[in-house]
């Protein structure tokens, strides 16, 4: 922070000089801000500057590399949240200017362990399986440099070629071969899927040796392609300047794409920065548009780069207000987006809306109201599932969020555990009772926006008996413990990605009663039956894109008004809250549609069920460990994916007191239902409930992970995916093995393989025999499952047709 870098900053933006002068009360001219700035002090000027910025969080990027610079502590005295950028090519330069352990120079395998270890060692603490030391993404900027045409199948000889080349011209190393900076992109990729961490790509303008040419975006096009990383959402920064219009439309047609216009602010004109803005917008979602500094060394670089960017965005929405392309209302919410929401959402930032940006005392005349009370959030809905699966929440204004609710939660009742889908009481047998509270802990990092109702937000809540004290009977908490022992005893995490299958239904009146029937009697994919709800299907991608929910296809089932939608991969325990929020987002716009959407497991029992299958892998230093690694696997999966498997197949019957929660559920899980009625496993067998899979881009005999059927959507996901990773903890610790894979119809070899569970009675009795998940899952958060699974059964037995009442609630 020398007066020298100073100096050289303000000379590349000399029509900035006069404004920092006037900030600073002196006259304009270097010579007096360098004497203020002595006079001050670099933490008094520091403060001055950001607080009069309205910046609350500051991202340090760990490759810039200056002679002297403060750490994150220090910048802890100016905003309320300072985060890291891991730049993956310096860790790669790092690793590769230190030695072999045994002196010998790196192999390619070598060094990718090596990278992939310590990639995953600085990203995850193993005491909470959080992100740690607060890196919030990873960035890239030697794939910008080498051109942006990344070979997402690079090859391993390509690379060896490369690191022999880099390792050739001595140290201090520094990569540049085209392959080997694409073979390290390509795996930092899949270690910021695994961690569900954005990925920073510099493209456009830059350093002048560039050739500005392979800046271009679209270049991006094969990589973005690619299937395996449709899930890993990236940040296009400089607002691809020159190429904002091919950004933008990236943004437009990508969903995992998001754009950054830091460095375009405050580096070009006033006029290029409103165009490049402008461009930006026109066609990629407001949502997914967000302003950064780019500011680097002197604290006035972040004072003036808020400053104009404010002055840039307000002359933007202004004309789009003017033109009618958005309402005030729609433009301050936007405002919001740009220079708030989308990267608080993005990055996974824990701080309260009264910490972002400025006070309303504190604006000046340029910024448009933000904070004005009459377009503000008013309502925060804190969401749980519960051991029926049920969605409920809780709603606090947002003024008491802020004050109380966020650091000491809300109420509960421990009857919260115990009820069924059929009555709001503690069932009997729970250990359960009105007696007891607990609080619902909002969790930070699943706080959004709600899509459909614009002055609403809504996070998902963790159940503690005191603030820092998890409830056993929590689900989400379930699911991190028996994460937390796959992690500790294998260095494993499981991948999850499900499918929503549901109904969409209309109402008729007949006679003077209410009855909902299927929109439609359109067959399996049928064009003309997705053309005709196309327009609902948009907003829903639309609003899943809005809180970070990739969705992978969509189709018509087989089923009268039946549809299905697919999600991308991601760690378990975001897939479970995906999950939750997938399901609040078809429910919510299909009522906003006059229609009903249903998950239930069997709607009609005339008709075809709806499943929730989920597709599961198993990931170590970020790297698919269920794919067998070589040809001579039999079954094209790796020995920890047989064993991790076959406890899952061994257990099956126990799994499905989770996964098939309601009697319904097992009037769907037939024979010749592709439900998967028998305990058995294939290759792509559509009739075995668990299936191994070989999608488009993994080599013929292969698999990439596996699928299991019977899990529906009245399942709270958390619970199911708890038990599933116990059971495969358990096929882990006994080396099990799979019997062969079934490639005919199960329902054909009847008397030589066991039926799943008809019934939720047989699987009950399964899980009461399940020491492991007993161990594992809490023997007293399996207690109450049993007393709210026997409930269910005994209301059911004696109401035969009170299942058809359950579209208004799953």
């Amino acid at each position: 922070m020398e007066f020298a870098e100073l100096r050289e900053a303000i000379e590349k933006m000399k029509r900035n000089l006069r404004e920092i002068a006037e900030f600073y009360g002196t006259e304009s001219s270097l010579d007096a801000v360098e004497q203020y700035r002595r006079l001050s002090g670099l933490q008094a000027i520091s403060s001055k500057c950001f607080k009069a910025a309205g910046i609350s969080t500051i991202l340090i990027d760990d490759g810039l590399k200056l002679d002297k610079k403060h750490d994150i502590q220090w910048h802890k005295k100016f905003v309320p949240f300072v985060g890291r950028i891991l730049r993956i090519e310096s860790l790669a330069e790092e690793i590769l200017n230190g030695e072999m352990p045994d002196g010998s120079t790196w192999t390619l395998d070598a060094f990718t362990k090596t990278f992939l270890k310590s990639l995953s060692e600085r990203l995850l603490s193993l005491a909470s399986l959080t992100v740690a030391n607060e890196i919030v993404g990873l960035k890239s900027i030697a794939a910008y440099r080498s051109g942006l045409e990344i070979n997402p199948h690079v090859s391993r000889e390509d690379a060896e070629i490369g690191l022999s080349e880099v390792l050739q011209r001595g140290k201090p190393v520094r990569i540049t071969n085209k392959s080997l900076i694409d073979y390290i992109f390509i795996h930092g990729l899949e270690v910021a899927l695994q961690f569900d961490l954005p990925l920073q790509i510099h493209t456009g303008f830059g350093d002048k040796d560039l050739d500005l040419q392979l800046a271009n975006p679209l270049h991006l096009r094969t990589l973005l392609e690619d299937k395996r990383f449709s899930g890993c959402r990236i940040v296009l920064l400089h607002a691809s300047y020159p190429f904002s219009k091919e950004a933008s439309y990236l943004a437009s047609i990508y969903p995992q794409v998001y754009l950054d216009f830091g460095l375009a602010i405050p580096k070009l004109s006033f006029h290029g920065m409103i165009s490049s803005v402008k461009e930006l917008l026109e066609l990629a979602p407001i949502k997914k548009v967000m302003f950064s500094t780019d500011a680097v060394a002197t604290p006035e670089t972040y004072y003036l780069g808020a400053k104009r960017a404010r002055e840039v965005v307000f002359s933007v929405l202004r004309d789009s207000c003017i033109d009618h392309d958005l309402s005030t209302t729609e433009a301050i919410e936007a405002s919001k987006d740009i220079f708030a929401q989308t990267a608080i959402q993005l990055y996974k930032i824990n701080i309260g809306e009264e910490l972002v940006g400025l006070k309303a005392s504190e604006s000046p005349s340029y910024v448009i109201g933000t904070n004005d009370p009459g377009h503000s959030v008013s309502l925060v809905r804190i969401l749980w599932a519960d051991a029926s699966g049920q969605h409920r929440c809780r709603v606090v204004p947002k003024k008491r969020f802020n004050n109380v609710v966020r650091k000491n939660g809300v109420g509960l009742s421990f009857a919260c555990m115990a009820m069924s889908s059929a009555v709001d009481g503690p069932a009997d047998e729970t250990n359960l009772t009105g007696t007891g509270e607990i609080r619902l802990m909002p969790d930070l990092s699943t706080w959004r926006e709600i899509p459909w109702k614009k002055q609403e937000e809504m996070v998902l809540a963790d159940m503690h008996l005191k603030p820092g004290d998890a409830w056993e009977y929590c689900p989400r908490e379930a699911l991190r413990r028996v994460s937390k022992v796959l992690k500790d005893e294998f260095n494993l995490v499981m991948n999850a990605g499900f499918e929503n299958e549901f109904y969409l239904l209309k109402k008729l009146e007949r006679e003077g009663k209410e009855e909902w029937v299927p929109i439609d009697k359109k067959p399996y994919c049928s064009s003309s039956g997705f053309d005709a709800i196309s327009t609902l299907f948009q907003e829903i991608v639309a609003a899943l894109n809005s809180l970070n929910v990739a969705v992978e296809q969509m189709h018509a089932e087989a089923g009268n008004g039946q549809y299905e939608m697919a999600l991308g991969y991601t760690a378990c325990t975001h897939a479970a809250d995906n999950l939750i929020f997938t399901r609040e987002v078809v429910r919510a716009i299909a009522n906003k549609h006059g229609l009903l959407a249903t998950f239930v497991p069997k709607y009609a029992l005339d008709d075809i069920g709806s499943g929730s299958h989920v597709h599961l892998s198993l990931w170590q230093n970020g790297q698919n460990v269920f794919q067998a690694s070589d040809a001579s696997s039999q079954h094209g999966m790796s020995k920890v994916g047989e064993e991790f498997m076959a406890g899952v197949l061994d257990h099956l019957p126990s799994i499905v007191a989770f996964t098939a929660p309601l009697p319904n559920s097992y009037d769907r899980i037939q024979p010749n239902t592709w439900s998967g009625a028998y305990q058995c496993w294939g290759k792509e067998n559509r009739e075995a409930p668990l299936r191994t899979a070989c999608p488009p881009g993994i080599p013929n005999g292969f698999v990439s992970n596996f699928e299991i059927k019977s899990f529906d959507g009245c399942a709270n996901p958390h619970l199911g995916l708890a038990a599933i990773i116990a059971a495969g903890i358990d096929g882990l610790r006994r080396h099990l093995h799979l019997p062969q894979p079934i490639e005919a119809n199960p329902a054909t070899l009847e008397g030589k393989l066991s039926r799943l569970p008809k019934s939720l009675s047989e699987s009950l009795e399964a899980l009461q025999k399940d020491n492991v998940l007993k161990e594992l899952i809490g023997e007293n958060l399996i207690v109450a499952i049993t007393g709210v699974r026997k409930a269910e059964i005994e209301y059911y037995s004696k109401n035969k047709e009170a299942y058809k009442q359950l579209i208004h609630r799953y």
